[in-house]
């Protein structure tokens, strides 16, 4: 058994990459909005806090009903009690990955966890 899983992601409108990864850990969902496009719902979660990843593009977050404007290479982590919804510019796409995890979880990282 391989201790590694590679996949090549597509520009579908959303990829998600818990099945397609084995993830144990997090979701990672890989997702493009065409200009003037959105996500059709607005959404909060019980227990997981969610970090975006600008990859491409231009556009914005509203988080309880505060507009942040979004642009390559922000990143912004919402709360899970955030209601958020996210919406391409008028005139350009945006591309972006998100990582769902549960708050407060991390009980060690790259400093903590790492074997030398």
């Amino acid at each position: 058994m391989s201790n590694f899983k590679k996949i090549s992601v597509t520009e579908d409108a959303r990829t998600e990459l818990h099945d397609k990864l084995e993830l144990t850990g997090a979701e990672v969902s890989v997702n493009n909005l065409p200009a003037g496009a959105s996500v059709p719902f607005v959404h909060s979660h019980k227990e997981n806090e969610e970090i975006y990843i600008i990859l491409s593009g231009k556009g914005k977050a509203v988080v309880d009903d505060e507009t942040i404007e979004l642009k390559q290479g922000d990143y912004i982590k919402i709360s899970p009690a955030g209601r958020r919804q996210f919406f391409a510019a008028e005139d350009c796409g945006i591309s972006y990955a998100c990582i769902q995890v549960k708050a407060n979880s991390l009980t060690g990282y790259t400093a903590t966890d790492a074997i030398m």
